[in-house]
């Protein structure tokens, strides 16, 4: 593999890891910690289940997958939650998953990138792990903003501050 493509895939993975939760930490401050737990409806999930989601897919996926520690997700659990911990925990959580999945990142070799192996049942390159992640966290992110936007009414500047519209 080309070594400057790999490390320039790494820098952007990590760079649209890091957008997703400057995103999720904006939607968070936003929401009061009685609608944590809220669900639009019964084929829903609340903010705190999609942050327990998140922090269980970002490790099955990147801590087991890609950096090699067992795989202990209880993925069924992060759905089933109707109470738990608190917006601040949570967010504590989220941060430290992401922060550990950035470095197991930044730190894999291009053989890791390439090698194909099985996770939640899926034959992967650690490159399709990235990848998967990267947009998993994404979705994520926007059904939470649009959550957050549609209890609190407000917009969330994400890019407030960015000419968005810069050719």
């Amino acid at each position: 593999m080309n070594s400057a493509f790999a490390a320039e895939f790494r820098v952007q993975a990590i760079f649209r890891m890091e957008e997703s939760t400057r995103m999720c930490r904006r939607a968070l401050e936003e929401l009061p910690e009685e609608h944590l737990w809220r669900r639009p409806n019964e084929a829903s999930n609340s903010v705190g289940n999609l942050l327990l989601h998140l922090c269980g897919n970002i490790r099955q996926y990147i801590y087991s997958g890609l950096g090699g520690q067992p795989d202990v997700r209880e993925r069924d659990a992060e759905f089933a939650a109707r109470s738990g911990p608190s917006k601040a925990e949570l967010w504590a959580k989220l941060e430290h998953t992401v922060r550990e999945a950035c470095d197991i990142i930044r730190q894999t070799d291009d053989d890791n990138l390439l090698r194909v192996r099985r996770v939640q049942g899926f034959q992967l390159s650690g490159i399709g792990i990235v990848l998967h992640v990267v947009e998993h966290y994404s979705y994520h992110t926007g059904q939470i903003a649009f959550w957050v936007k549609y209890l609190r009414n407000t917009d969330l500047g994400f890019y407030a501050g960015f000419d968005l519209n810069a050719k």
